[in-house]
Formats: structure tokens, C-alpha cells, sequence
């Protein structure tokens, strides 16, 4: 079996912890900030890596191009839901609402990509998005005052912007040097943060172990680990299909957080990820080799 087959799935696991990582670190650190904060991490070492490795530079235009997509889907897609969780709204509503990124995404796909959205990629795509649901069904419960007209606004555009960022990404950057692209990415995503947490923040940060732990984890597991296999799989597949495995994420989340804090999971929410497993099944079906001959 090839290798390549097992990036999806190492893909979601990765791309889950990323909200374990954020529970470590929102206590200590202004959203804004700490997001910042990494990005400029991260470029630091992307760059000494295109240095050592020798990668060739990107055209200005394609830099531009790449710097715009990790504008939209780092600096405003994390911050706008980080933003929203500190101001009071349960990850489980935030998560609901970022659920629809891949519906959003399809759509715009099919619109700026020319890509075909069959019928039953559809019907994986919302039987995905009430698995989503059922996931984080127990935690609506506690959305409460945390749901205003600001953190909703904060969300939506955050799942937009994970939706354009990536399609920018699939149109105009997908077959850069992916090292060089993603720096660029970075420095798109830090561009947007920064100026967010001069604009809005005072920049505190509380030095523990548990904020340290969570900058290494987010920048080396996410934001160098989870996000080139992410920019692989957008090379390499239909955006489409792709995002609709971001409906694995919030069942793979949940058997994190049960297993790392003893949080509950019910067998509600164990058939809620059942669902969004069949739902991403059915999304990112491919036809069968005989099919694919015979067109």
C-alpha cells in the first residue's frame, strides 16, 4: 500500500490536536497575540529551512498569491475563531458553525475550480455536516451569553475565509515549491494577526510550562506537520473533497479530549462520529477504475 494513502488520515489527527494545543494556551495568552506570535515562529524556521535546502524562490506574483491565501486561511480563519472562543462562545457552537466549511467550500469549488460536485458527494457533505452536529451536540448547551452578533460574525467569517483561502490556494499556488509557498503563508498569516493584536490587544503573555508546551506544539505539529500535508492534499486532489475531511476533526477532537481530560462522550456523540465517517465517505468517493476507463 502506498504511503500517500495514510495523508488523510494522519492529516485529521494532526489538524485535531490543534484545538487540544489551543486549550493549553488561551488562558495565557491574548488570541491575536499568541497566533502572532507563532506565525513568526513558524516563518523563522521555514526560512532557515529553504535556506539549508536550497528551495528556489517564488515569482513575486506567486508569493503575493500564496501570502493571500495564508492570509485568509491563518490569520483570519484561526483568529476569527479564537477571537470568538475568548469572547465567550463554546467551542462546541464555534465548531458547529466552522462545520460548514466544507459545504462553503464545495460551492466555491464548483464556481472558481470548474470542479464537478456529484450527487452523492452532496449527500456525504450533509450527512457529514449532521454528524458535526451530533458531535457537538452536548456542548450547544452551554453556548449561553457567549452568542452575540460579534462572535457569530467572527466565526462565519472565519469559515468563508478557510473556504476562499483554500481555493485561492488550489487556483494560483498549488504547484509552488511547497516549502517556499507555505512561508510565504506565514508571513500572510502573521501580516493579519499582528496587525489585529496591535489594533485589539495589549499583547500579554504569561510565561508557564503549559503555554511553552502549546507554542512548540502548534508551531512543529500544526503549522509545519499538519499544514504540508494539508497543502499536499489541495495539490494533489479536488478542494472539495478535501475539505470534507474537516468533518473528521470534531470526532477525533472529541476522543482526544476524553482521552487527555476525562471529558464525556456519550453514545450520541459516538454516532454522531459514525456519521460524519460516512459522510466524508461518500464525499470523497472516487469513481471505480472501470468507470473511469469507460468515460
Amino acid at each position: 500500500m502506498h504511503p500517500a494513502r495514510f495523508v488523510p488520515a494522519l492529516f485529521v489527527l494532526l489538524w485535531a490536536t490543534g484545538f487540544i494545543g489551543a486549550r493549553y494556551a488561551m488562558p495565557w495568552a491574548e488570541p491575536f497575540s499568541f497566533l502572532a506570535a507563532r506565525f513568526v515562529i513558524t516563518g523563522l524556521l521555514l526560512a532557515a529551512l529553504v535556506a539549508a535546502m536550497r528551495r528556489r524562490r517564488l515569482a513575486p506574483r506567486d508569493a503575493a498569491h500564496a501570502a493571500l491565501a495564508g492570509g485568509l486561511m491563518h490569520g483570519v480563519y484561526l483568529g476569527g475563531v479564537f477571537w470568538a472562543i475568548d469572547h465567550g462562545m463554546s467551542a462546541g457552537l464555534a465548531g458547529l458553525v466552522i462545520g460548514l466549511q466544507p459545504l462553503i467550500t464545495a460551492l466555491m469549488a464548483g464556481s472558481f475550480l470548474g470542479e464537478r460536485i456529484l450527487p452523492r458527494h452532496w449527500a456525504g457533505l450533509a450527512i457529514g455536516l449532521a454528524g458535526v452536529a451530533i458531535v457537538f451536540s452536548p456542548s450547544l448547551a452551554e453556548a449561553g451569553g457567549g452568542v452575540t452578533a460579534a462572535t457569530l460574525a467572527a466565526t462565519g467569517l472565519a469559515v468563508v475565509a478557510m473556504s476562499a483561502g483554500t481555493v485561492w490556494q488550489k487556483r494560483f499556488v498549488s504547484r509552488a515549491d511547497l516549502v517556499t509557498g507555505t512561508l510565504w503563508q506565514y508571513l500572510g498569516g502573521a501580516l493579519v494577526t499582528g496587525l489585529a493584536a496591535l489594533a485589539l490587544e495589549t499583547g500579554r503573555f504569561v510565561p508557564t510550562g503549559e503555554l511553552l508546551f502549546a507554542m512548540a506544539w502548534l508551531v512543529l505539529v500544526l503549522s509545519i506537520g499538519a499544514v504540508f500535508l494539508l497543502m499536499y492534499l489541495i495539490r494533489e486532489g479536488e478542494v472539495a473533497r478535501v475539505a470534507s475531511l474537516f468533518y473528521l476533526v470534531p470526532a477525533v477532537t472529541a476522543l482526544l479530549a476524553w482521552w487527555l481530560f476525562g471529558e464525556t462522550l456519550t453514545p450520541l456523540q459516538v454516532l454522531g462520529m459514525a456519521l460524519a465517517t460516512l459522510g466524508v465517505a461518500l464525499a470523497t468517493a472516487q469513481p471505480s477504475t472501470r468507470r473511469r476507463a469507460s468515460r
